[in-house]
């Protein structure tokens, strides 16, 4: 296949486009009067107007793994629709961090999530708590650019890494110059033409004469398994693990939090989540018909013939094939425009979340104390570059970085999320039930194992069984791993201020000072300390 001449310009000129908004958007950022210019790059100076914030939420989510992944899932014959989770996962997620999330948040003005957690649990299981959403973010913003290339070399014949270089190179300049606004007026590009090129793809894909029609093919086997595909019953309880893994795990994310705590009221900063979860689930319709089409198609009567992509093992390329072999050269580029949009919509905000704690949580209030507004705002764009070259350089390695951010993602559940929750909702949590919680669930996910990377469990649970070489848990290992933690913090914190106020340990050992003279400090978010009555008199009464 030749290079395609037409379709590298117009993909030029989208990118020139794109930054040329990410460029024009920092320079309105600049004129905003305000004292801390950190979170103005931060959270938009907590002055960002509803449909701005709602544009960009959603853009948020739905990125280039997004659109891939739903048109991949429903190809897939042992999969199909029915497995296609995340469209409703992250709806319902995003219904859930509305109602219960964004008011605790906004009430204190906090910048990032990890403020909370500093207040209560100290410096030190700060530092430790960003390792695992730096680790997903750098990752996530490497498969997403993995995946564009690999669909640029499919449409346009160019070399993958000159895709990656380049689009790194473009979302890195614009994130670094503006922030969050350039993050968010790009979104709202980039959402515009996802929707449209989507959209317009899908009827020439439809009618081509080598495809059948998907009303059929959804209960038939034509070519392959009915792409509505089915849930066995010893698969339940996994279904229905990763569908909470994708409701409660998406919500502990700098990502989803910096956009509700830009909104210019609480209001707006809730109804933003609710929309946006809407908006996504509506997004992934095109991608869901894309992959019906991709199981109605006989791929023998395409320039791309036999074996089909998944006996290829090209599955996950399954939504630019389909742009490539099933619709006209103009309409496959337009649909290769709306991937890259994707990728930079979702990798500007991975960058500018990791950098974002780093700068404030990290530099600020743990490396420099007295760091001046100048210096944070250069070590957020410090961050940026170096989080966003690690990535790129990550991308070259496609076959592995997915499944790292999908078990960096699991470890975000497992341990951020039981800890954002006590230090909000349950504030007699401590440091020392911090510290033993993510102990106790980094151990118990590690033990679970992990299939795609290779690594055999050490803890089978119920329904463990040996597939092709491979060991696969059924059980519900994810949501149990979360509760374990989330108990572990709670049983463990009462544990320990027990045996201080008892004096069953001496004072002196309490290193992370939860206990000051005759008072227990229960957390610091609260800003208050509880009396204890110490006296055996009234402690009978």
């Amino acid at each position: 296949m030749a290079l395609n001449i037409s379709g590298l310009i117009a993909l030029v000129l989208f990118y020139a486009m794109t930054l040329a908004i990410g460029i024009w958007a920092s320079r309105r950022s600049k004129k905003q009067k305000t004292k801390k210019p950190s979170e103005v790059a931060i959270v938009g100076g907590r002055n960002m107007n509803f449909w701005l914030g709602l544009f960009t939420a959603t853009a948020t989510w739905v990125g280039g793994a997004y659109i891939n992944g739903t048109a991949e899932i429903v190809y897939l014959p042992s999969r199909g629709l029915l497995w296609v989770q995340a469209p409703v996962g992250f709806a319902v997620s995003l219904l859930v961090g509305g109602f219960f999330f964004v008011n605790p948040m906004r009430e204190k003005s906090y910048v990032t999530m990890m403020d909370p957690i500093q207040e209560a649990y100290g410096n030190v299981m700060t530092s430790l708590l960003f390792i695992p959403p730096l680790i997903a973010d750098i990752f996530w913003f490497a498969a997403i650019l993995a995946s564009l290339g690999a669909t640029i070399k499919v449409i346009l014949d160019i070399e993958g890494y000159l895709a990656i270089i380049f689009s790194a190179c473009t979302v890195i300049i614009y994130t670094l110059l503006g922030g969050l606004y350039s993050v968010a007026y790009t979104d709202v590009v980039q959402l515009i033409f996802i929707t449209v090129s989507l959209s317009i793809c899908i009827p020439f894909a439809m009618v081509n004469s080598a495809t059948e029609s998907i009303t059929y093919t959804a209960s038939h086997h034509l070519f392959q398994a009915p792409w509505i595909g089915n849930v066995e019953v010893p698969y339940l309880g996994r279904w229905l693990d990763d569908f909470l893994y994708l409701v409660l795990g998406a919500i502990p994310w700098q990502t989803y939090f910096q956009r509700v705590l830009s909104a210019s009221s609480t209001k707006q900063a809730r109804l933003i989540s609710y929309f946006s979860g809407l908006g996504c689930f509506a997004l992934a319709i095109p991608s869901m018909l894309i992959g019906a089409v991709a199981a109605s198609t006989d791929w023998n009567q395409t320039d791309y013939g036999l074996p089909a992509p998944r006996e290829r093992g090209e599955s996950s390329l399954i939504l630019p094939l389909v742009l490539h072999y099933l619709c006209p050269m103009y309409v496959s580029i337009g649909g290769l425009g709306a991937i890259a949009a994707a990728v930079m919509s979702s990798g500007d905000s991975a960058l500018l979340s990791a950098s974002s704690i780093f700068a404030h949580n990290i530099y600020r209030k743990v490396l420099r104390k007295k760091a001046t507004e100048k210096e944070v705002l250069w070590a957020l764009r410090l961050a940026i570059v170096a989080f966003g070259m690690m990535a790129t350089a990550l991308a070259f390695y496609s076959h592995s970085i997915y499944d790292l951010w999908f078990l960096g993602g699991e470890l975000v559940y497992a341990l951020l999320f039981p800890q954002l929750c006590c230090v909000l909702f349950i504030p007699s949590t401590n440091t020392y039930g911090s510290v033993i919680g993510f102990l106790v669930g980094f151990l118990l996910r590690l033990l679970a194992g992990e299939p795609a990377l290779k690594i055999p469990p050490v803890i089978c649970y119920p329904g463990c069984s040996l597939v092709d070489g491979t060991y696969i848990q059924l059980f519900p290992f994810k949501i149990v791993t979360m509760l374990i933690t989330l108990l572990t913090i709670v049983f463990v914190s009462h544990l320990a201020a027990f045996v201080f106020q008892r004096k069953i340990l001496p004072i002196r050992w309490d290193v992370c000072k939860i206990i000051k003279e005759d008072k227990v400090i229960v957390s610091s978010l609260q800003r208050e300390e509880f009396e204890i009555v110490q006296s055996t008199e009234n402690c009978g009464q």
